[in-house]
C-alpha cells in the first residue's frame, strides 16, 4: 500500500499545476468537527502538491446548515464546503451558491449515476463532487459477546433474543437514547428500513402511491418498538455522544450508530474490541443495507479563487486524489468514486463487504421527504415514551405526508 501511495503521489505531483495564491488562502466549511486532524492531513497533502493552502473551518453538525446559509447569504461563505445530499444540498444550488460541477474533470467519468444522484439537482446539474457514503451498524463489544456465548444474529428475531439474553444476565443490551432528536431516526430506524423497503418501493411512498400507514410501515414501527425494553432506563436523556461513551466504557453491550463513529469507538479512547453488523432483517424479508451518500465537496460560486476551487474539485474527483483521501480520512466513510481506493484490510473494506448482495438504499426520508424528518423523530420519541402505538404513529405520519403532498 505504501509503495502504491508513493507512486500515485508522484503521478499527481507531475499532473497538477502549482497554482499561485497571491491574495490569501482558501477556506473549507464542514459539519465534521471530529475530523480536524484527518482533514487537515488531507489538505496539507494537497498543499504539498499544488502550493494551495486550504484552511478547514468546521461547524457543529446541528448548526452547520443554518450557519453556512447565513455565510453564503452574507457573501462571506467558505470557498469550498461540505455538501449535504438531495434536497438539503440542492437548496443551496437552487439559490445560486454552488459551482456547477458537470464540467469538472472526473465528475461524469469517475462516478456512477447512482453515486451522482444524491448530488444532482432536478435540472440535471451536479452541484457537488460526490465524496463519501456512510452506513449504520450495530456495534458490539466482542468480549461481552464471547463471555456470554453469543453468536452474531442472522435475523431480527435473533437480534431481539440476544438483547433479551444480555438483559437477563444483568448486562445493558443497547446504549441508545432519544435526547439528540436525530440519531434515533438516522441511525436506528433508517438502519432498519432497507430490510423492509427497497429503493424502488421508496419512490412509491414519496409519490403517495404507497401509504405510510400500510402493513409494511406498521411492521417497521412495531419492530422498532420491540427495541424499547432494551434501551437504558434513562434513554430520554441520552444522546449519540452519551450512548457512544456508555458503550465505549463497557456499560452496554451494543450501540446502533453510524459508520462514521467506528474510528472513535475502536480508537485509543476506549479499551474494548469492537465488531459491527447491519441491523438484520426479520425472517422472511430480504436483507437490506443502509448506504447513504453522506457528503460531497462543493465550490462557492462567489469565491474569489474560482480556478483554485475548480482545481481542488477536480483533484478529489480523480482516483489519485480519492486514494490519498481514503488513506487519511476517518474510517467509516466509504468512497463514492468508481475506483479501487479503499485501503486493504481496513474497517471500510469490511463494511462495504457487509452490503454485498443486499437491498441497499439511502435514508428513507432524505431524497424527497425531508419535511417528514421532524414528524418521524417525534413519532419515534413518542413510541419510546409509550405515548403512541406503532399503529397510531403510522396513521399520524401518513396524515402529515398526505397533507404535504396536497399543498
Amino acid at each position: 500500500m505504501k509503495k502504491l501511495f508513493a507512486i500515485l503521489l508522484a503521478v499527481v505531483m507531475l499532473a497538477l499545476p502549482v497554482l499561485a495564491m497571491a491574495d490569501g488562502e482558501l477556506t473549507m466549511g464542514s459539519w465534521r468537527t471530529d475530523d480536524v486532524e484527518q482533514v487537515g492531513a488531507l489538505l496539507a497533502k494537497y498543499e504539498e502538491l499544488t502550493g494551495v493552502k486550504i484552511v478547514f473551518q468546521p461547524t457543529t453538525s446541528t448548526q452547520y446548515n443554518a450557519t453556512l446559509r447565513q455565510q453564503l447569504d452574507g457573501g462571506i461563505g467558505p470557498d469550498l464546503f461540505y455538501s449535504r445530499t438531495c434536497e438539503a444540498g440542492a437548496e443551496l444550488y437552487e439559490n445560486g451558491f454552488n459551482v456547477i460541477c458537470n464540467d469538472i474533470p472526473g465528475v461524469m467519468e469517475n462516478f456512477t449515476d447512482v453515486a451522482r444522484s444524491g448530488f444532482t439537482a432536478d435540472d440535471g446539474n451536479v452541484f457537488a463532487v460526490p465524496f463519501a457514503a456512510v452506513s449504520h451498524f450495530v456495534y458490539y463489544n466482542k468480549a461481552i459477546f464471547a463471555e456470554n456465548g453469543i453468536e452474531l444474529p442472522a435475523t431480527y428475531e435473533e437480534f431481539l433474543a440476544v438483547c433479551e439474553q444480555l438483559k437477563a444476565a444483568g448486562i445493558q443490551p443497547l446504549a441508545n437514547g432519544i435526547a439528540g432528536n436525530w440519531d434515533i431516526l438516522e441511525c436506528v430506524l433508517c438502519g432498519m428500513v432497507p430490510n423492509y423497503i427497497t429503493a424502488e418501493e421508496r419512490l412509491a411512498y414519496e409519490s403517495g402511491e404507497k401509504k405510510l400507514n400500510d402493513e409494511t410501515w406498521v411492521r417497521i414501527l412495531s419492530d422498532f418498538a420491540k427495541l424499547v425494553p432494551y434501551l437504558p432506563d434513562a434513554f430520554a436523556s441520552i444522546d449519540e455522544e452519551n450512548a457512544d461513551v456508555m458503550f465505549g466504557l463497557g456499560q452496554a453491550a451494543m450501540v446502533i450508530d453510524g459508520s462514521w463513529s467506528y474510528g472513535s469507538l475502536a480508537g485509543d479512547d476506549y479499551d474494548i474490541e469492537v465488531g459491527f453488523f447491519p441491523v438484520p432483517a426479520p425472517e422472511g424479508f430480504a436483507p437490506g443495507y443502509s448506504l447513504h451518500p453522506d457528503c460531497g465537496f462543493a465550490g462557492n460560486a462567489a469565491s474569489a479563487h474560482p480556478e483554485e476551487v475548480k482545481a481542488f474539485l477536480a483533484w478529489v474527483a480523480s482516483p489519485e486524489g480519492a486514494t490519498i483521501a481514503a488513506a487519511v480520512v476517518p474510517e467509516g466513510f466509504m468512497p463514492l468514486i468508481n475506483a479501487d481506493v479503499v485501503p486493504e484490510g481496513s474497517a471500510v473494506e469490511e463494511m462495504i463487504a457487509l452490503g454485498e448482495g443486499k437491498n441497499a438504499d439511502m435514508r428513507f426520508v432524505w431524497a424527497k421527504m425531508l419535511d417528514m424528518y421532524t414528524p418521524y423523530v417525534d413519532a419515534l420519541n413518542a413510541i419510546c415514551r409509550g405515548e403512541q402505538t406503532p399503529e397510531g404513529a403510522a396513521d399520524s405520519l401518513n396524515a402529515q405526508w398526505e397533507a404535504m403532498l396536497a399543498k
